[in-house]
């Protein structure tokens, strides 16, 4: 790749992403299996952000940003799966230059966002478990919005420097070795033999993500530490059990990130794909189903949004 002739930017029109098959077949069976996977991620965070805004009981700092991380779920699936499954669709595999530089941006965005967004919400479950005399001083509805957005800008921040970077020199390819615009497969067909600056950046990452990681890591040492002084087991049980959705997202994002980045490169498409899927479209699946099997207050507000609509329902057949 690299003894090929070289791409200037302004010459690059679109780049070629990878197809799931040559097989029309399997193609329409990506398309079906992907739009599948796009429409429950959506019809799931969609029902919990409706849930919390309609029930009046829920309008607590954790289920703020939890409303928040739901959103963020859909926009994050939102970025990559459609445009693979219309492509398969349309038997294509073409993403326009300027299309490509927006999808990296926002996928890098909503990724850095995600990951500040989750410390932020094992704060709020140890202020509210270690300290929750003060919870109402220290989590107040102020401080929450700037949270939130403190995380969103700081995800775009992040994001712009890794995109500006990634694009910054030319390349010597046009084939995009992942079925969406990702760092990695960008960098492997870019002319610049020296990568020292996404270096730099990656090491940035890794120990941004390494702050996260361990500030989470001492709230729930904290918060364990204090449901273990409470004496009663159903005070225990019921303090854990406000926590365990929550922990739960968190190893779901954290090992398929994980694992996604550190497995071997492979020649195989349907592979590539997979582990491409497994950290792109499986958590904005699997959160909102976490949080409505593990969380009583989101069923019963679920179940409420439920009969309501059906209510409403049958009120126009009459």
């Amino acid at each position: 790749m690299k003894n090929q002739t070289m791409i200037p930017r302004f010459t690059m029109n679109e780049f070629l992403l990878m197809a799931f098959s040559d097989v029309r077949e399997l193609q329409l069976l990506h398309f079906v299996v992907f739009l599948f996977i796009y429409i429950v991620s959506l019809s799931g965070n969609l029902s919990i952000i409706m849930a919390i805004t309609l029930d009046c009981h829920l309008h607590t700092p954790m289920y703020f940003f939890l409303r928040n991380l739901s959103f963020l779920d859909i926009c994050f699936i939102s970025v990559t799966v459609p445009k693979s499954f219309i492509n398969s669709l349309m038997n294509s595999s073409s993403i326009s230059f300027q299309g490509c530089v927006a999808q990296l941006f926002l996928f890098m965005s909503f990724l850095a966002t995600e990951l500040f967004l989750l410390t932020i919400m094992a704060f709020d479950r140890y202020v509210a478990i270690c300290n929750p005399l003060h919870y109402a001083m220290i989590i107040n509805k102020r401080r929450c919005v700037k949270l939130a957005c403190g995380s969103w800008v700081g995800g775009g921040l992040y994001s712009a420097l890794h995109t500006a970077n990634t694009f910054s020199s030319p390349f010597c390819g046009s084939i995009i070795n992942q079925f969406f615009c990702d760092i990695q497969p960008l960098l492997r067909i870019s002319c610049s033999e020296s990568h020292t600056g996404e270096i730099a950046l990656i090491v940035f990452g890794v120990c941004l993500a390494s702050s996260c990681f361990a500030l989470i890591t001492l709230s729930y040492v904290q918060i364990f530490s204090t449901v273990q002084k409470i004496p009663s087991v159903e005070g225990r049980r019921k303090t854990i059990s406000t926590c365990l959705p929550h922990l739960t997202v968190i190893v779901l994002f954290l090992t398929s990130g994980v694992f996604s980045y550190l497995a071997p490169t492979s020649d195989s498409a349907l592979e590539q794909h997979l582990v491409a899927a497994f950290y792109s479209a499986v958590p904005p699946l699997i959160n909102p189903i976490i949080y409505s099997l593990r969380n009583q207050e989101i069923k019963t507000a679920l179940r409420k949004v439920m009969d309501r609509k059906l209510f409403l329902l049958i009120c126009e057949e009459f």
